[in-house]
């Protein structure tokens, strides 16, 4: 009898090992990258507008970058690859209401251009909403761009709750037409990371700026298993393009979550728990930043001094739901070039309602 039931455990370990070792290989072999420099599509406003002008240098613009966290990252969420337990959105209807709170909210700066990240298209997560779609019907009038950034097999991980096969990606937002969208590869780790690590890029957009081009780079950095090789690698090459645009005499803001600290001591700011040394949120390198570019989080840090930095910070510790209490630092921002006369850059304080991470709003002019 004992000989029996050993035989029958030792068949299920082996099934059970089995079953393990073919998921790994359909992870493995599933996975594929997009290609380096990938014609995006435009997709015109839904919504018949008058004639908007082109970006002129008497003008005020407004530009809004917004992590949205895929419609799940309310007060009420914390994520497993955080240290929480949560890697699925509550219900379709919380993905909704998070998608239109964000929106709503945006919609009351009247902005000129929105950038957004973690915009789910079809996803276990985010129960398949398509919130590209869904942030259309929001900005009628706006041309937009999609710029895909995941696209991963079942995560059957956790197993009480699977993170599950996912579609995400940059949408960016213009009053204004745009014109000849481009997605550019990040170099990511090649370590097993890169499975639960996003398919790391940039989008870039071009909008008529008299004799030259306003571009936007719409920007999300790695931020899981990612060493500082590479990301000194996906700085080096953004910012390749970025002056190479400026060379050519354009206007250029790249903004985005870049997943370090962006003024560099939010620690200090914000009364964390966590020190810079043991946090993941590591300080941006501003001495890396080329000639001619301002990082505007750290420019109005050094305006104002530590003690009276005056925003309110843009991204949570999502290891535990909010209570005001987690730590907290500024994450999002904008990096402009020298043409271009930043007015003020401020968190759009929401208070996490409806993501992990706050927006962040720059009015600007061209110099």
């Amino acid at each position: 009898m004992a000989k029996r039931i050993i035989t029958i455990l030792l068949a299920l370990l082996g099934a059970l090992l089995a079953a393990a070792l073919a998921y790994v290989a359909y992870v493995m072999i599933t996975y594929e990258r997009l290609p380096d420099n990938l014609a995006l599509a435009v997709d015109a406003p839904l919504a018949a507008d008058e004639a908007a002008p082109v970006v002129s240098a008497d003008e005020e613009f407004t530009v809004v970058t917004a992590n949205l966290g895929f419609g799940a990252y309310n007060r009420d969420f914390d994520f497993f690859m955080d240290g929480g337990g949560g890697s699925v959105a509550e219900s379709p209807e919380v993905v909704r209401e998070d998608i239109l709170g964000s929106a709503e909210a945006l919609r009351a700066l009247s902005p000129d251009f929105v950038l957004f990240q973690e915009v789910d298209i079809d996803g276990t997560r985010s129960h398949h909403i398509d919130e590209y779609e869904l942030l259309r019907t929001q900005f009628p009038s706006d041309w937009s761009v999609f710029c895909q950034n995941y696209d991963s097999a079942f995560l059957a991980w956790p197993l009480y709750a699977p993170h599950g096969a996912n579609r995400a990606g940059l949408a960016t937002f213009s009053r204004l037409p745009v014109s000849d969208p481009v997605r550019k590869s990040l170099p990511i780790s090649d370590s097993f990371s890169k499975f639960l690590d996003l398919d790391r890029c940039y989008s870039i957009v071009r909008v008529p700026a008299g004799d030259a081009e306003l571009v936007l780079f719409n920007v999300h950095l790695s931020a899981y298993g990612a060493d500082a090789s590479i990301m000194a690698a996906q700085r080096e090459k953004l910012y390749e393009d970025m002056t190479a645009e400026r060379a050519a005499g354009n206007y250029v803001i790249a903004g985005g979550d870049y997943n370090h600290d962006m003024i560099g001591v939010s620690g200090e700011v914000y009364g964390n728990a966590t020190q810079v040394v043991e946090s993941w949120a590591k300080p941006y390198d501003f001495a890396g930043v080329p000639e001619g570019f301002t990082v505007a989080a750290k420019a109005k840090l050094n305006e104002t001094g530590t003690a009276a930095f005056p925003d309110a910070a843009t991204c949570r510790d999502a290891g535990r739901p909010y209570d005001g209490t987690n730590d907290r630092w500024v994450m999002d921002t904008f990096i402009y070039s020298d043409n271009v006369e930043c007015l003020d850059c401020s968190t759009v304080d929401l208070d996490f309602a409806y993501s992990d991470h706050n927006p962040v709003a720059m009015t600007f002019k061209l110099r």
